[in-house]
């Protein structure tokens, strides 16, 4: 399998999240048929969310044995465990709650209120960040840092920010860490986790997925060629194809060259 970088038109966001849902669907089939079990790595934001809830209510939903699925999170805002803020909750109620998939194969960043037994120099922060390092770790083929994703979800920032990985910071340069902290985020919460370029990289599939014209200029740059430092989109590649999945405001200053028909 050869890689791919494509882009992917609708005509609107609802069309956006039915066609990635379906097309995420007919994938978990394929996946499961080829390997005993699948890793997925899931995003926040309204239309990662807004995929989440199609798949939800596709009639196809239930032709995946989710028992056989782990879910990963890109980054995760550092805010109480039940806050609606944290994608963990939001992904919950479109998707996770309503399928059979167990508690142990969700693998949720640490939060704020949660119950940590460190020194006391050591950052309740920092702590969240080795404890998901190792969970990663504890799921990796031998010799490896971390599993091998079969599809990892992201949206796009207006900025071309992607997980919690912004425009000059120090966390799209990450390269030795699965998870890097984020204070004095520029986009609120101040706090964050996130993994890091070569871990969303390491992923089969990486699906961008963004609607809206706020991220036209962010896309375009990225297709562009723009630096990963100065468009942190720009440095994302999965190891066998990856896809923006976009709706047409948002695909207003995308090459016509690189447009591939709709699913």
């Amino acid at each position: 399998m050869t890689n791919e970088r494509r882009v992917l038109v609708h005509k609107n966001k609802q069309a956006l999240a039915g066609s990635v849902a379906a097309r995420f669907l007919t994938n978990m089939v394929d996946v499961l048929h080829e390997q005993d079990e699948a890793h997925v790595v899931l995003t926040g934001g309204s239309v990662g969310i807004a995929v989440l809830k199609a798949i939800n209510e596709s009639a196809a939903r239930d032709t995946i044995d989710w028992s056989r699925v782990n879910f990963w999170w890109g980054d995760e805002r550092w805010v109480p465990r039940a806050d609606r803020e944290r994608n963990e909750v939001q992904a919950r109620e479109a998707l996770l709650d309503h399928v059979d998939v167990p508690q142990t194969n969700i693998h949720s960043f640490g939060a704020s209120d949660d119950h940590v037994d460190a020194d006391i120099d050591t950052d309740a922060l920092d702590v969240a960040a080795a404890r998901y390092t190792a969970e990663l770790l504890a799921h990796a083929p031998r010799g490896e840092q971390y599993p091998r994703f079969d599809v990892t979800f992201l949206g796009v920032g207006p900025d071309g920010h992607v997980a919690s990985l912004f425009p000059h910071r120090s966390g799209i340069r990450e390269r030795e860490a699965s998870v890097v902290t984020v204070r004095d985020s520029p986009k609120p919460p101040a706090d964050r986790l996130s993994l890091t370029r070569p871990v969303l990289n390491s992923s089969n599939r990486v699906w961008l997925v963004l609607a809206g014209s706020d991220k036209a200029s962010a896309l375009g740059l990225a297709l562009a060629g723009a630096s990963r430092d100065e468009v942190p989109a720009a440095g994302i590649k999965g190891r066998y194809r990856t896809v923006f999945f976009v709706d047409s405001d948002a695909a207003a200053q995308v090459p016509e060259s690189l447009i591939a028909p709709a699913y």
